[in-house]
């Protein structure tokens, strides 16, 4: 997707620039991992038992392990590569990841995540990618995500997913006709809601896809997740409200309604918003709508 730059009314598309060196753009992702795409940084070159090296080890923000590829020439096969290493991931004790994120963040940071070993992430990052490549995604059922990288004259870079994997589309598309999965399902949250609570989530969650058709759903033990690049909103549903945590940005709130949540509970989402009635429902939209434009 060419970027044009708005000078006095007339566009001028940006020439693209070739990143020189191999470690060039695995650096810029590193650095920048919980911007460009909610996680915290673990590792880089981490040695496995069996002699490879994951590029970048990661944590996101929802407690899932992350393994990241970058894609340097057309040669360069990195699905496969990475899902050797999450096999190898998968393999290890429960206790070898917590140790290293403890490592790698502190004690203060690590306890507030909940490892989620039943959804662990292979992220590819690239200029571009084969048709042989996304099939590949397509058809396998594990947690595949494939990234498209830009970089632009005067140091504008974009990254912006391309593709979703098998598994990711069905948790996105699940109905109450989908086989019981041993994970937690959006019909699990739901159950401890009123009717009309159900209603206003169910005509909630249409108008968040209605937003954008990249948006991924993911249910986890305490909320529902949407994202893009990374969340950008997370409904906690009880019985009588949704309770909305949000990006931290500033809002177009004139009604007040949104609150930032105490720093001493280390939430990265800490806007947070309720939403008990079909009255509120349009207000409380736009301000999701608001926390979604922040993550393009």
């Amino acid at each position: 997707m060419p970027i044009f730059r708005n000078q006095n009314g007339k566009l001028n598309k940006l020439s693209t620039i070739s990143i020189s060196k191999e470690k060039e753009l695995q650096s810029l992702i590193e650095n920048n991992l919980g911007e460009a795409l909610g996680m915290h940084f673990l590792a880089t070159e981490y040695t496995t038992t069996f002699g490879g090296r994951i590029d970048t080890l990661a944590v996101d923000y929802t407690g899932a392990p992350v393994i990241i590829e970058y894609k340097r020439n057309k040669n360069d096969n990195v699905i496969n590569q990475g899902l050797s290493y999450l096999r190898w991931l998968q393999a290890q004790k429960v206790e070898f990841f917590e140790m290293l994120v403890i490592k790698s963040l502190g004690s203060e940071v690590a306890n507030q995540i909940t490892i989620d070993w039943k959804n662990p992430r292979v992220v590819c990052i690239a200029e571009s990618y084969s048709k042989f490549d996304i099939d590949t995604v397509e058809v396998i059922p594990m947690r595949i995500e494939l990234f498209k990288y830009r970089y632009y004259e005067d140091g504008i870079f974009s990254l912006e997913p391309l593709s979703v994997s098998e598994q990711k589309a069905k948790s996105s598309n699940s109905t109450k006709t989908d086989k019981p999965s041993i994970d937690t399902t959006i019909e699990d949250l739901l159950g401890k809601a009123s009717q009309n609570i159900r209603e206003i989530f169910e005509e909630l969650r249409e108008k968040i896809f209605e937003l954008d058709e990249n948006i991924t759903e993911k249910a986890t033990s305490l909320y529902v997740a949407y994202r893009v690049t990374k969340n950008f909103a997370e409904i906690h549903i009880g019985k009588n409200q949704l309770k909305i945590h949000m990006r931290p940005i500033e809002y177009n709130d004139p009604e007040n309604k949104v609150e930032k949540i105490p720093e001493g509970y280390n939430w990265t989402m800490d806007r947070r918003v309720y939403l008990k009635s079909h009255q509120e429902l349009d207000y409380i939209f736009q301000l999701i709508e608001q926390s979604y434009k922040d993550v393009l």
